[in-house]
């Protein structure tokens, strides 16, 4: 028939705008009256390939994400029907008896806060909170999900598989915390919602979906939900400072390059001064919490005339308070080093090398410091060591740098070449998520590794 295969596309597109725009809202509404991830995925889905028919034959209903609600509800429907007596199916078509026929976009009801809430509940694993709100949310596929995570695509259905099934087992309510738990879960969220940004962030221009945007989307939309949260405010902030660096993160030769040596013409100052905007408001609410305080942290870095390193470290020191973790240790020692207390950075660094052995930024921080202090043996070590735990060509190509500006005393240029081939997966295994995810947001911001 001419003119089908442009018409299909057109659909296929159009399909398409809706479900990156809407497949959130979309499947927080079927969530909520369905009371089951899985049912409502595959119940949207399935409405999806209906879609596909209906849209070619007769064109595009006035409301795509309403017939697309009202669809999945009918084949939801169908599929209880078929299931046998429960008090859950009786329920569940109780509900879908009054769905609304008519149901127009703007009158499908926000439900995406509940959503992100139930997604990044803590009864789930860190991994898991990250990929599900990545699913349902964003609405990236299980393949898409896997790449990042460096796991095979079944493995991540298996993960996504499980979380789902605990969140039915275990009665997790679609709901927003009580106010009581509020504060405790909205850390939580927030944490998700960064280690998205990161993940992202770290994964570069190549990957086919942009998570940094994506991740500073959900938190917009979580502070229009929340208004007036200080937290929410800086995690926003933080996301929008760093992601204004993003353009000046990796040379013409595709080196990665650390903040105080980028072109700072190539920084977003819209998103800068967003940022700063934002923090600034979050201050003001005398509710200062960690993500505040990373956000002033790389303000500070941004400074005019170069990083506040003084301020840095004072802020690293209340941070401490918060989030006594190794890899805030590991930051502060690195802001000591850089306000040239070398000394008590060296010390920070050998009590937390059993913490951090296997994870790289941890080794490149140490050779910077090593450097300061004027011992390039040991600094060439610790390059060496994180060569050997980079899986970022960007970093490598950074480090290499360091390795050919430092010459060697003892240790070869063979072993510095086997170190930059070798698989870092191989000898330490895969990394966590919050080390991978969050390596961005807590790597030291000494101005020899970003």
């Amino acid at each position: 028939m001419p003119g089908a295969a442009p018409q299909a596309i057109a659909v296929t597109r159009a399909l398409t705008q809706v479900l990156r725009q809407d497949r959130g809202r979309l499947m927080a509404a079927l969530v909520a009256r369905l009371g089951d991830f899985q049912l409502a995925e595959d119940a949207l889905q399935e409405a999806c390939l209906s879609a596909q028919v209906h849209w070619a034959r007769s064109g595009l209903p006035a409301s795509p994400q309403g017939w697309l609600i009202k669809v999945a509800g009918r084949k939801a429907l169908d599929r209880l029907r078929t299931e046998g007596r429960s008090a859950r199916r009786e329920a569940t078509l109780a509900e879908l008896a009054v769905f609304d026929p008519d149901v127009a976009a703007e009158d499908i009801p926000d439900e995406r806060l509940r959503l992100i809430f139930t997604c990044c509940h803590p009864a789930l694993e860190e991994k898991s909170r990250v990929a599900l709100t990545l699913r349902t949310v964003c609405g990236l596929t299980t393949e898409e999900i896997a790449r990042l995570f460096l796991d095979a695509a079944p493995t991540m259905g298996q993960r996504l598989s499980r979380a789902k099934a605990k969140i039915k087992a275990a009665g997790i309510p679609f709901a927003v915390p009580e106010p009581e738990q509020w504060n405790a879960r909205l850390q939580t969220v927030l944490t998700t919602l960064y280690l998205i940004f990161t993940t992202g962030y770290i994964a570069g221009p190549g990957e086919p979906r942009d998570l940094c945007s994506e991740a500073i989307f959900l938190t917009q939309l979580l502070l229009s939900l929340c208004p007036a949260e200080a937290e929410i405010e800086g995690a926003l902030a933080l996301m929008l400072l760093t992601d204004a660096r993003r353009a000046a993160r990796v040379s013409a030769d595709g080196a990665t390059v650390p903040p105080a040596e980028q072109d700072r013409s190539l920084w977003n100052t819209a998103g800068i001064t967003q940022g700063r905007a934002l923090l600034d408001g979050a201050l003001a609410r005398k509710r200062a919490g960690p993500f505040q305080i990373k956000a002033a942290i790389s303000s500070c870095q941004m400074a005019e005339e170069g990083p506040d390193w003084p301020q840095i470290v004072d802020l690293y020191t209340v941070l401490l308070l918060l989030e006594p973790t190794p890899i805030i240790r590991l930051n502060h020692a690195v802001a000591l080093s850089e306000t040239g207390r070398v000394p008590a950075a060296l010390s920070l660094i050998g009590r937390l090398r059993p913490d951090l052995e296997g994870f790289q930024p941890f080794h490149a921080a140490a050779a910077a410091v090593y450097a300061k202090a004027g011992n390039i043996e040991e600094a060439r070590r610790n390059w060496l060591a994180a060569l050997a735990l980079t899986d970022n060509d960007a970093d490598r190509r950074l480090l290499n740098k360091f390795l050919i500006s430092h010459p060697a005393t003892t240790l070869s240029i063979e072993q510095v070449s086997a170190a930059g081939r070798s698989d870092p997966l191989s000898t330490t295994g895969q990394p966590s998520a919050s080390v991978r995810a969050g390596r961005e947001a807590d790597t030291p911001t000494t101005s020899a590794y970003p």
